[in-house]
């Protein structure tokens, strides 16, 4: 399992190089391949302490089948997401200032720029049934419903869960769900936004600014960036 857990350690430095840690909270995950659950970062570190040693397996039901320490009480946020989409391997939960903000507005993530591309048209969805933590299965499920076949969801007053069928594409998610929402935020300070994309070239966009070479180019660069 060393590939696996080297996935979250890397998944976790990448996040924190780009800007994305909370202290110690927040995490990624990624899929075990047995199907026992998540491999993910223990409770109580940064994503930039993170190394293979800080990385647990939780079960669907909470139990830690493999590692030291102790689980992230939201681990039901990426347990409940990965048994609903079989098509998900990694998934990331930030609390990123920008995307926090954006959150507790009431209008739509527009694509400005490149950056909010993979999260419009459709519009990605909003998890409203709380926004204290997401610490039960039930609570779980409730948000990988709303999530549906989603690359991303915000959580109003908390933060946000990206997806992705590996570390990097979840990762690279995160990245481009935070500098979208700054974006528009800044936009909006000016009086706008007055103009972006429309359906037609948003989805244009997806494939020729987002495919999965550019995802993992993107990855590739933060990731250098960690090794530095």
């Amino acid at each position: 399992m060393d590939d696996i857990r080297n996935s979250v350690v890397q998944a976790s430095r990448v996040l924190a190089a780009a800007g994305l840690g909370d202290m110690v909270w927040g995490h990624a995950s990624v899929r075990d391949p047995g199907g026992r659950g998540a491999w993910m970062k223990a409770s109580g570190w940064g994503f930039e302490e993170v190394d293979a040693e800080k990385v647990v397996l939780v079960s669907p039901g909470g139990e830690v089948l493999d590692g030291t320490g102790t689980r992230h009480l939201e681990s039901p946020i990426h347990t409940e997401v990965l048994a609903r989409r079989p098509d998900v391997g990694s998934v990331v939960h930030t609390h990123a200032p920008a995307l926090a903000a954006f959150a507790s507005l009431d209008c739509e993530l527009r694509p400005i720029s490149h950056d909010a591309v993979p999260f419009t048209c459709p519009q990605l969805p909003r998890f409203t049934e709380t926004g204290a933590l997401i610490a039960t299965p039930e609570l779980g499920g409730s948000l990988a419903s709303r999530l549906g076949g989603a690359n991303a969801i915000l959580i109003p007053n908390h933060g946000a869960v990206t997806v992705g069928p590996d570390a990097a594409t979840a990762v690279m998610h995160a990245v481009l769900l935070e500098r979208a929402c700054r974006t528009q935020l800044l936009a909006a300070t000016a009086g706008g936004p007055a103009t972006w994309s429309d359906d037609a070239e948003t989805r244009f966009k997806r494939d020729q600014v987002w495919n999965t070479t550019q995802l993992h180019a993107g990855w590739d660069y933060l990731l250098r960036k960690v090794d530095t």
